[in-house]
C-alpha cells in the first residue's frame, strides 16, 4: 500500500498491510465507533504528562490517525465510525491542516510527541481531555459543534486566531506555556457560538482574545493567569460577550456545574491575574465581576477598562498593591463595589468614567466615597464629583449629593490664585458655597447681636440736631449689615474713632455675606 491511499468501501473486510498491532486495533475501533483504550491501569504509568516511557505498544502514527480521520474504512453495519483514544501515544506530526474531518474525534490522557496541526480545518466536534500536546496550531479551524480541551497540556501555546467555533470552547484546568511570541493562547478574532469555559486555567504568557466574540459566556473563574515576560496577562481590547465575564473564585476538586456555589469545604481557588489587563472598548451584554479578583501589577502595568461598556460592573476584588485601575471613558449602570476594593491616590483614573446607579457592598460612607473620587483626580476635575453628586441625587440622597458637590469646591479651591482662594474660603467659612444658606443667617444673627451690644454703649450726636429718629442701636447695626434695606439709621448719626472702624467692618461683612448668598442661590437654581 502507498502512502496516503484511499480506502474503500470494497475493502471493508481488509487491513493495510504496514500497520502496527496498535495501529490495527485503532483502525478496528474506529469502524466500530468504540473506545481504543491502550492504558495500562497504573495511574502513574498512564500519565501523559509524567516522565514515564510508553512503548511501541501504545503507539500509532500520526498519518494513520489522519487518514482515518480524512479517508478511513466505512462503518460496520449498525454502527457510526469515529475516533476514540485513550491511553494513546501519537508519534509524528498530527497534521490535519484544510482538511475535512466528518468522524467524532475524542482523545482522553493522550500523548502528543509534536505539534497537532489543524489550521482552517473543519471538525464537527473534537475533544481532547487531559493530553500532553507540544503545541496546538489551529488557526481559522471551525467546528460545528465543540472544541473541548480541559486538562491538557501545552508546551509552546495553543493558536486559535479567528477561529470559529460553532458551540462551546473548554480550557478548563487546562496548563499552557508561551510560545516564541510570548503569547500562551493566541485566540484574536475568535468567534465562539456560545460558552468559553477556561475555568481554573494556568496561563504563562498573554493570553490574547483581541476582538473575540463570545455568544454567552466567558468564564475565567479561578484561572491564573501570569506573564512576567511581557506588560499583559490578559490582552483583550475590544472583547464582545453575550452575558457575562466571571473573573471569580472557582471550588478545586469539586465536580459541580460551572457557576453554581460549591459545596461547604470545597477549597476556593481565587481568579488571580500576575501582569496587566487590557479589556478596552469591551463590551458585556450582563456584567463584568471580579468578585475576590486577585491582581499583582508592577508600576507601570494597570488593569484597563477603558470605554467599557457593561449593564453592571461588580468591582469586589482585592485592592491591587501596585499599579493602575483606569475607567476612562466606561459605561454602566449598576456599579456594584466596596471601600476595600479601590487603589489609593494617583492609581485610579476614572476620567468620562459614567455610572448611573451605585451599589455598595458592605460599608462605604460618604466620607470614603469622596476619597475614591479625589484618588481620581490627581488634579483637580470636577466631572467624577458632578457625576457622583447626579448619581447620589437621582437616588434620594440630596444632603451627600450637596456634600459632594461642597467637596468639589473645596477641591478647586486649591487651585486657585492666592486672592480668589482667600474668597473662596470666606465663601466657605461663610455659607460653605450656597450649599449650607441656613450658616449664613446664624452669621448674621451673631453680627447682629455683637453690633447691636456694641453700638449700645457707642457716641452717637446727630449729623443735624431736630431731624433725626431716636437711636436705636439694634436698627443701627441691622441697617448696616443689610447692604440694600435702608432702615433709616445709616447717615443720620455721626460715629468718630474705632466705633467708625466696627461700622465699616459691619457694612463689609454685610456685603460678603449677601454676595455668597446670592452666589449660592444662583448656583442652586442652576442645578435644580
Amino acid at each position: 500500500m502507498t502512502e496516503g491511499a484511499g480506502f474503500h468501501a470494497g475493502d471493508a473486510g481488509d487491513l493495510p498491510d504496514d500497520l502496527t498491532a496498535a495501529e490495527a486495533g485503532m483502525w478496528q475501533a474506529f469502524r466500530t465507533g468504540s473506545v481504543y483504550d491502550l492504558s495500562s491501569g497504573d495511574t502513574v504509568v498512564d500519565d501523559p504528562h509524567g516522565g514515564h516511557p510508553w512503548g511501541p505498544e501504545r503507539t500509532v502514527r500520526a498519518r494513520i490517525v489522519c487518514w482515518l480521520l480524512l479517508d478511513g474504512p466505512p462503518a460496520l453495519a449498525g454502527r457510526v465510525s469515529s475516533l476514540k483514544l485513550r491511553g494513546v501515544q501519537i508519534s509524528g506530526s498530527l497534521d490535519l491542516a484544510g482538511g475535512v474531518v466528518v468522524p467524532y474525534v475524542e482523545m482522553r490522557g493522550c500523548r502528543f510527541e509534536r505539534d497537532v496541526l489543524l489550521p482552517e480545518a473543519h471538525f464537527t466536534t473534537i475533544r481532547m481531555v487531559d493530553c500532553s500536546v507540544p503545541r496546538l496550531e489551529a488557526a481559522r479551524v471551525h467546528t460545528e459543534g465543540d472544541l473541548h480541551l480541559p486538562r491538557c497540556r501545552f508546551l509552546n501555546g495553543i493558536r486559535l486566531t479567528d477561529a470559529h467555533i460553532g458551540t462551546d470552547l473548554m480550557l478548563n484546568q487546562a496548563i499552557v506555556h508561551r510560545d516564541r511570541s510570548g503569547r500562551s493562547i493566541a485566540g484574536d478574532g475568535m468567534m465562539v457560538g456560545q460558552d468559553l469555559q477556561a475555568e481554573l486555567l494556568e496561563s504563562h504568557g498573554e493570553l490574547s482574545l483581541r476582538s473575540a466574540k463570545i455568544g454567552v459566556s466567558l468564564s475565567l473563574r479561578g484561572a491564573r493567569l501570569a506573564n512576567p515576560y511581557g506588560r499583559l496577562a490578559l490582552n483583550a481590547p475590544q472583547l464582545s460577550v453575550g452575558r457575562t465575564l466571571y473573573l471569580t473564585p472557582a471550588g478545586v476538586g469539586a465536580s459541580m456545574l460551572s457557576g453554581a456555589t460549591p459545596a461547604r469545604g470545597t477549597r476556593i481557588q481565587r481568579f488571580e491575574c500576575q501582569g496587566g489587563m487590557r479589556l478596552d472598548d469591551g463590551r458585556f451584554e450582563d456584567a463584568v465581576d471580579l468578585e475576590r479578583a486577585r491582581f499583582t501589577f508592577t508600576d507601570d502595568q494597570e488593569l484597563s477598562l477603558r470605554r467599557v461598556q457593561t449593564p453592571e460592573l461588580r468591582f469586589l476584588g482585592e485592592r491591587p498593591q501596585r499599579g493602575k485601575v483606569v475607567l476612562s471613558g466606561a459605561r454602566v449602570v449598576n456599579l456594584v463595589d466596596r471601600a476595600t476594593a479601590w487603589p489609593g491616590p494617583g492609581n485610579l483614573h476614572m476620567g468620562g468614567f459614567q455610572y448611573e446607579n451605585l451599589v455598595p457592598q458592605g460599608p462605604f460612607p460618604l466620607t470614603e466615597r469622596l476619597e475614591w473620587v479625589t484618588a481620581a483626580t490627581a488634579e483637580y476635575n470636577p466631572e467624577p464629583y458632578e457625576r457622583l453628586a447626579s448619581v447620589l441625587r437621582a437616588g434620594g440622597e440630596d444632603e451627600d449629593a450637596r456634600e459632594v458637590l461642597l467637596a468639589k469646591q473645596r477641591r478647586r479651591r486649591e487651585s486657585l490664585p492666592i486672592a480668589a482662594k482667600l474668597w473662596g474660603y470666606a465663601q466657605d467659612w461663610t455659607v460653605a458655597y450656597g450649599y449650607r444658606p441656613g450658616r449664613a443667617a446664624v452669621w448674621m444673627a451673631v453680627l447682629w447681636a455683637a453690633g447691636s451690644l456694641a453700638f449700645a454703649h457707642a457716641s452717637h450726636p446727630p449729623l443735624q440736631p431736630g431731624a433725626h429718629p431716636p437711636w436705636n442701636p439694634a436698627l443701627f447695626a441691622l441697617d448696616l449689615l443689610l447692604p440694600v434695606i435702608d432702615l433709616g439709621q445709616v447717615g443720620v448719626w455721626q460715629l468718630s474713632g474705632g466705633w467708625q472702624w466696627l461700622s465699616a467692618a459691619m457694612i463689609l461683612l454685610g456685603w460678603i455675606l449677601a454676595t455668597t448668598v446670592a452666589a449660592g442661590a444662583t448656583r442652586l437654581l442652576r442645578r435644580n
